[in-house]
């Protein structure tokens, strides 16, 4: 089964995404399973006891930048028998500078807020395997 790290201390946030990907027309996308980490702890832990396919990566979380965590995915920061999963870096900065800031640091794409629930839908869907 597919597995989305979801990685946002918002609580109304998580739920939006759920909700979301739960009613999307792309099968991968609807059927994939949602983990949730609310800091930047809380998802390494998970990485290191799941096979991820997917992070989507809030930037602004209590314990730190999200760009710190996508730096060491792909620096090979991976727990020993775990592939490194694709990372889309969710913020509400929009400058180019911060998008330019999170692909240089490994994400795999960038995803603004406030976003369609098309727009979240197809970048899932363009990153999962």
């Amino acid at each position: 089964m597919t597995k989305i790290l979801l990685v946002e201390d918002e609580e109304l946030n998580r739920t939006l995404v759920k909700a979301v990907l739960a009613r999307a027309e792309v099968a991968a996308v609807r059927e994939a399973a949602v983990i949730d980490a609310l800091s930047l702890a809380s998802a390494r832990e998970k990485l290191g006891t799941e096979d991820v396919d997917l992070v989507l990566l809030d930037m602004n979380l209590p314990d730190g930048n999200g760009l710190s965590l996508a730096r060491e995915l792909a620096s090979g920061g991976m727990p020993t028998g775990r592939r490194r999963p694709a990372v889309v870096a969710v913020t509400a900065s929009v400058l180019p500078s911060d998008r330019a800031a999170a692909i240089e640091a490994g994400c795999d794409g960038f995803l603004d807020k406030p976003y369609a629930a098309a727009d979240l839908v197809a970048t899932v869907a363009r990153h999962l395997p």
